[in-house]
């Protein structure tokens, strides 16, 4: 635990202008810290300046995939925390580029800094041996992370939700948009949803000094559900009765690509909601959920001290705006 107060230490975040970014930036700010917001676009992060008192958050450039602006976002801070990660590759954003060796840029400047409060949030799934891209990079970056900053703290959330998600965003989106919303794998891949409030929580515990660090950390929530229960729960919440039609792994595989292509080809103008990879088809394959391995040493909620929120206590805060007449339809909706 660091010795000075709070106010007199600076942390840096990486990717603190994101969805679980400005989570962890107020859980940090309400503690005291002075928040160097590290991001690509400084002038998109003036809304987080409310969350803290006149001068406690500051922007500045950074680009992982450049060490030298990585190594200025660090210097002179107490901590730093990585949050930086993408779903989808576009052109140079990469998943080696961002997450593998993004990671170890974030690492190896805070090594040469001297900087050993270091949190990497990572992804619950992450390994070497996935079939995905996606989880395979992340396991890389959380062992690059050890590499140089060997008493890290590495968190691996499962599927998180909050107002900005693009999870059950999504799913109530696709119900608003379709009368058929189609189930990969028929809906049976498990998930374990945690919410980002809770996990920013966490980040800022170690921030503070208060987790054990050199451990993989599994945050998930109170309930593990099949993504057909997800999105039958976002239907009822929604006030949508729709069709939940199953989509086989093969076909949704060859969808996965056709749809990234198209989305390619036509600079992204395809809806986020429509837009869906190979590689998170292959993701699905697996279920996402904390092991036991985790739960048996201590390395989830429960070891942290930490009672997590359910989604049915927050989703209903804001899906409420995909409702037939959004908040007025709350009558309706139950």
């Amino acid at each position: 635990m660091a010795s000075q107060a709070p106010a007199q230490q600076l942390v840096t975040v990486f990717g603190g202008s994101g969805f679980v970014g400005r989570h962890v930036v107020r859980a940090l700010v309400k503690r005291g810290y002075r928040v160097r917001v590290a991001v690509r676009r400084p002038d998109l992060a003036n809304f987080l300046q409310p969350l803290g008192t006149v001068g406690q958050i500051h922007a500045v450039q950074a680009n992982l995939r450049y060490p030298a602006s990585v190594a200025a976002a660090v210097k002179g801070t107490d901590a730093v925390v990585n949050l930086v990660g993408i779903m989808q590759e576009q052109g140079r954003q990469s998943f080696p580029a961002v997450q593998a060796n993004g990671a170890r840029a974030v690492a190896q400047a805070c090594a040469a800094a001297g900087i050993a409060r270091v949190v990497q949030v990572s992804a619950l799934g992450a390994s070497a041996e996935s079939a995905s891209a996606y989880a395979r990079s992340k396991a890389e970056g959380e062992a690059a992370m050890f590499a140089s900053v060997p008493g890290a703290v590495v968190l691996r959330p499962s599927v998180m939700f909050g107002p900005e998600d693009t999870f059950f965003n999504r799913f109530a989106s696709l119900a608003r948009m379709l009368p058929v919303v189609p189930l990969v794998g028929d809906g049976v891949t498990k998930f374990q949803p945690a919410f980002v409030g809770d996990v920013a929580e966490i980040v800022a515990r170690a921030v503070d000094g208060t987790v054990q660090g050199g451990r993989v950390y599994e945050l998930g929530g109170p309930e593990v559900q099949s993504l057909r229960e997800i999105v039958e729960e976002v239907c009822k919440v929604t006030g949508r009765k729709r069709l939940l039609a199953p989509l086989p792994f093969p076909l949704a595989r060859i969808m996965g690509s056709v749809l990234q292509v198209a989305d390619t080809l036509t600079l992204g103008l395809i809806p986020d909601e429509l837009v869906m990879t190979r590689d998170q088809v292959t993701l699905l394959a697996s279920d996402n959920v904390v092991s036991a391995e985790a739960k048996a040493e201590g390395r989830d909620f429960a070891g942290l001290g930490l009672a997590p929120t359910s989604s049915e206590a927050v989703i209903t805060s804001y899906l409420w705006r995909f409702r037939k007449t959004g908040q007025f339809d709350a009558l309706q909706a139950r």
